[in-house]
């Protein structure tokens, strides 16, 4: 790993975690066309890269801890007293359940899919086809969501549960997390800002999860010692900032405007690595 790869993945991750068009995609790009470029062999990745690729998702994570700290703060207060009362009334307490709920429903559709995931990031050409599957569900929620007349702000369970089925297809890289979760906010009615929320919000316990899990089962810490720590700690730094900035003006773009931007980026950044990683792989 060196310095500008280091800057380089942490400003992908920051700008792509956010925005629908996939990071774990992003990810695999990046990495492989630095391995392309330098000559280096897209094999199995070093337990410090995959490391390092959770490094980067705590980054953001970070950046929306802290973007949302209010929000944050007001669910879990309000979850913990209703849990108290076992009165689930409250509008933060419900959204707090809904979290719990999507969360939940996530980790049942990605556990039984994670080893096709982790397979798939030996293989940009087949990511490069799912991101294009990305931008025309981009599309098509566009698309329902202009010929839908009211459009609310009410989430409920049956919605929850439809946004984590999404965010655990997302597990696999090319479906971007955000762009899937607020598609399915837009199909089930739900307005722009609250699906883009929302998503966000439910983005927390999954990268909280899996920065605590997979460093604890899979790295050794005699190992750990080793890594390049230095340029993980860059990487990371970078994408908290990053990532920050592009929430902050996601939130502003998705209240005006529409998806289809990106759903024309994801298609036009499928066919290119379909065809480049077709010709060099």
């Amino acid at each position: 790993m060196s310095f500008i790869q280091s800057i380089l993945m942490g400003i992908v991750q920051g700008l792509s975690e956010f925005l629908p068009v996939s990071s774990s995609a992003h990810l695999v790009f990046t990495s492989n066309f630095y391995k392309v470029f330098k000559g280096i062999e897209i094999v199995q990745q070093s337990n410090e890269e995959v490391f390092f690729d959770i490094m980067l998702h705590l980054g953001t994570l970070i950046a929306v801890l802290i973007f949302f700290r209010k929000d944050v703060f007001e669910i879990a207060k309000s979850l913990f007293f209703a849990c108290k009362s076992k009165d689930f009334t409250d509008h933060k307490a419900k959204l707090g359940l809904y979290i719990i709920i999507g969360t939940i429903i996530t980790i049942v559709l990605a556990l039984p899919i994670n080893d096709v995931a982790e397979h798939l990031v030996y293989h940009p050409a087949l990511v490069g086809g799912l991101l294009i599957l990305t931008g025309g569900v981009l599309f098509f929620s566009e698309f329902l969501s202009k010929r839908r007349e009211e459009k609310h702000d009410k989430l409920d369970l049956k919605k929850s549960i439809w946004i984590g089925l999404a965010q655990g297809l997302a597990v696999l890289p090319g479906f971007s997390r955000s762009g899937w979760t607020i598609a399915t906010g837009l199909f089930t009615g739900l307005n722009r800002e609250t699906a883009a929320k929302y998503s966000f919000l439910l983005s927390i316990p999954i990268i909280l999860g899996a920065s605590m899990v997979y460093p604890l089962v899979k790295i050794d810490i005699a190992e750990a010692l080793s890594y390049n720590w230095e340029y993980i700690i860059i990487g990371t730094i970078v994408s908290a900032v990053v990532g920050y900035l592009c929430i902050k003006y996601f939130m502003k773009f998705i209240s005006k405007f529409s998806l289809n931007i990106f759903g024309w980026y994801c298609i036009i950044m499928g066919v290119f690595t379909m065809i480049f990683f077709n010709i060099y792989q």
